[in-house]
């Protein structure tokens, strides 16, 4: 038997969302800087593309709340945020996996938007990931308290004592969106380990992550379109019955779920439905989708054969739409492949499989 060292304890290679937020930071940054031809991104650049100000909540510019945290305002900042994010993210997304990891980390972000916003008296421009980062950092420190994660409470006070220290050096290090990042973390940490317990007693198994992450993401642009598509002109008490049928239509869904997985070759009827569900979101954005196309097909290319794609998919956008909504169903069963396989192979096990994981597990 091998021994972990301390540092192989706190260190995890970095999964999926982790690099999926690395690459998106990294690529913003880097568009930014060909646009500027500069390291140090302007003032002006960051707030057009999102950066929090003053009056971002006054104005109803909520997507600020989300934005910010992908701007950077040189490599020193996005290094240290960056190398943060690949320390902790990794460590708290393979205990939490993919779906609560991101709910952590945009709880952060909106978070420490919100509490930076509360705690500035005069005007003020805010970027970067810190918040999420601090969230990151915070949910350690919870399942560190439940006994969830076997961490040394010196990995809790190095750094958590660096982040203190750096902030009470510098004026330009907004402690409000640290603090505001650190505890959101620990609460939605909290509060994703209570609904687990929940979990163990309305559901039969345990979840693969790529069933959570896709219907959570399907269920979200679903009633995100709906919400903005019917929300206009109803009152207050309509748009709470619109709200609690889409709760409880989506609580009917994961017990549904839960059932079909439960069952022989339940996990291959899954993969179906995620596909036909992902299908379906295209035809539903049909007219979003349209839109988007508008300005590629009003727009002048230089290459010819890119030219002549566009040119061709914007004769018959209906067509095009539908040619998407094919490809969405087929990329979804190509990239759920081994889990596909495995359900069409399945003779029982796998339903017990993932009734035994749920029975194994109490919380996050």
């Amino acid at each position: 038997m091998r021994f972990l060292t301390p540092l192989e304890r706190s260190f995890e290679i970095p999964q999926l969302m982790v690099q999926l937020l690395l690459g998106v930071n990294v690529v913003v940054f880097a568009l930014c800087i060909i646009q500027t031809k500069s390291a140090s991104i302007p003032a002006e650049m960051l707030f057009r593309y999102g950066a929090m100000y003053s009056l971002a909540i006054d104005r109803h510019e909520y997507w600020r709340l989300v934005a910010y945290g992908f701007l950077h305002a040189d490599p020193v900042h996005l290094f240290v945020n960056m190398l943060c994010l690949v320390l902790w993210g990794g460590l708290l997304e393979k205990r939490l996996g993919s779906l609560y990891f991101a709910l952590v980390y945009g709880s952060g972000l909106v978070v420490a938007a919100i509490v930076s916003n509360a705690t500035h008296h005069g005007a003020y421009l805010s970027v970067g990931a810190s918040g999420a980062i601090s969230a990151v950092l915070g949910a350690l420190l919870c399942l560190r308290v439940l006994g969830k994660i076997d961490l040394s409470w010196n990995f809790f006070a190095i750094n958590i004592g660096l982040n203190v220290a750096l902030a009470a050096s510098s004026s330009r290090i907004d402690w409000g969106a640290h603090f505001g990042g650190f505890v959101a973390g620990m609460t939605c940490c909290a509060c994703l380990d209570v609904v687990e317990k929940v979990n163990a007693l309305v559901l039969r198994c345990k979840f693969p992550e790529f069933v959570k992450m896709n219907a959570f993401v399907a269920f979200a642009v679903a009633a995100g379109y709906y919400w903005t598509s019917f929300t206009a002109g109803l009152t207050h008490p309509e748009i709470w019955v619109l709200a609690l049928t889409a709760a409880i239509v989506g609580l009917a869904v994961i017990k549904a779920l839960d059932l079909v997985l439960s069952m022989k070759k339940g996990l291959a009827i899954v993969v179906i439905t995620l596909a036909l569900a992902n299908t379906a979101l295209v035809l539903l954005l049909r007219n979003v989708l349209v839109q988007a196309l508008a300005p590629i097909c009003a727009g002048q290319l230089s290459t010819h054969a890119i030219a002549a794609i566009v040119e061709r998919a914007c004769a018959d956008r209906d067509v095009t739409i539908n040619l998407a909504a094919i490809a969405a169903f087929v990329l979804t069963i190509l990239v759920y492949w081994r889990q596909f396989a495995r359900g069409i192979t399945d003779v029982g096990f796998v339903g017990a499989t993932l009734r035994g994981e749920r029975g194994r597990h109490q919380g996050v």
